[in-house]
């Protein structure tokens, strides 16, 4: 809800329930100040529809998109910084650093109660971890090399979420309340462009193949997807895929994005070009967050409301393992050896580290309430995209 300050996804898990069970296609209206929205294709959702034949591997036409993160090696930006996964919990105003090694927290930054620190974001060139403290309007600035709180940024509006372009020159903040997206400078964080969005709930994106210049974003309550020219800042396309959709992530072979719908339980699977959806995979109640196994063959997905990891295969478009995991897993990273996987429990007090061969929770950690985007840095990539590490 534009304004606010709070979204839906915040309350507690029975609301979400019955969200689910009622939002087939949620209803309402753009803000005044959103511009004409572009003509919307109706998804055709149903998973009994067969999927196109898959390619023969995940690479394609672009090669392997994901293939910065496939490799182990961490960029000499990041060589030296030590090893560590931070934890913002919104509601508390809290993040929490924990040695990966240990399991232990080891500092803890403060930024009061109601502030709503919601994921932590690399920097595009990795110098640099940004906290989206969203009900202070700021960004929190940590120098990896430390792990330790530096300054903080002021006037930022409402960053739910942050990205950067693929050619480091724009940040974007998602103000995901006001249906808007704020294009910066990313070294002086002066506003360049504003543009409002023909939606309401703007909230994860993922960016086009290398030598495009869009970006693929979802709107969660009126389960729209938008395509977006980040060059010149036009919405080029949308798309009705009905329910909740949150988070986007581009296929390795760059011809379809992968996104995650909590109001309906799965995975809808959109032409990268067209924005047409071409299939459904079913995955459990709330899919909500996506991550890139090691190797970039698999993507795992979040059941928030199940408590459970769905691993989905790239190449078969499959389900190939579920994994009940318990509580209620929310964002997730991947560790740089790619033998954990690492996420929040959104609407309890921890943190659960997961093996990533067998599924099996290797241990918890209690941080506090509301734990939402954790990052593990750093991470194996040329440069970062933003949210709460996506790296090319």
């Amino acid at each position: 809800m534009p304004g606010n300050g709070r979204m839906p996804s915040r309350s507690l898990a029975p609301m979400l329930l019955a969200l689910t069970a009622a939002c087939t296609r949620a209803t309402g209206s753009p803000a005044t100040s959103a511009p004409t929205p572009p003509p919307i294709t109706t998804a055709a959702p149903s998973p009994s529809k067969a999927d196109p034949p898959p390619s023969p591997s995940p690479t394609g036409a672009h090669g392997n998109v994901w293939a910065a993160i496939t490799s182990g090696r961490l960029s000499p930006v990041v060589r030296n910084d030590p090893p560590y996964v931070y934890v913002p919990n919104g509601r508390p105003g809290t993040v929490e650093v924990i040695d990966p090694r240990t399991f232990k927290v080891v500092r803890r930054f403060s930024f009061g109660p109601g502030a709503f620190p919601e994921h932590i974001t690399p920097a595009w060139d990795l110098r640099r971890l940004y906290i989206d403290v969203d009900g202070r309007s700021e960004l929190g600035v940590i120098d990896p090399g430390t792990g330790k709180l530096m300054r903080t940024i002021p006037n930022i509006d409402h960053p739910y979420n942050l990205y950067f372009t693929p050619d480091g020159k724009q940040a974007i903040v998602v103000a995901e309340y006001e249906n808007r997206l704020v294009f910066m400078d990313p070294h002086t964080w002066h506003p360049r462009a504003d543009l409002a969005l023909p939606c309401r709930g703007s909230d994860h994106m993922d960016f086009g193949p290398p030598g495009t210049h869009y970006l693929v974003i979802s709107c969660e309550y009126d389960g729209l997807v938008l395509k977006v020219d980040w060059q010149t800042h036009r919405v080029l396309r949308a798309t009705d895929v009905g329910g909740l959709p949150i988070d986007v992530k581009l296929a390795p072979n760059g011809q379809a994005f992968f996104v995650a719908n909590q109001g309906r339980g799965g995975v809808s699977v959109l032409d990268a070009t067209t924005l047409q959806q071409r299939g459904f995979i079913p995955t459990g109640t709330g899919a909500h967050g996506f991550a890139i196994s090691r190797d970039a063959t698999q993507l795992y997905v979040s059941n928030r409301l199940a408590g459970s990891i769905s691993v989905i295969d790239f190449a078969t478009r499959k389900v190939v393992a579920t994994w009940n995991v318990g509580g209620s897993p929310d964002m997730l990273q991947v560790s740089p050896d790619g033998t954990q996987l690492w996420t929040t429990n959104r609407y309890g007090t921890t943190v659960s580290v997961i093996g990533t061969r067998h599924g099996s929770v290797i241990a918890q950690i209690e941080v506090g309430p509301d734990p939402h985007g954790l990052t593990y840095f750093p991470q194996p990539g040329h440069y970062s995209l933003g949210h709460n590490g996506v790296y090319r």
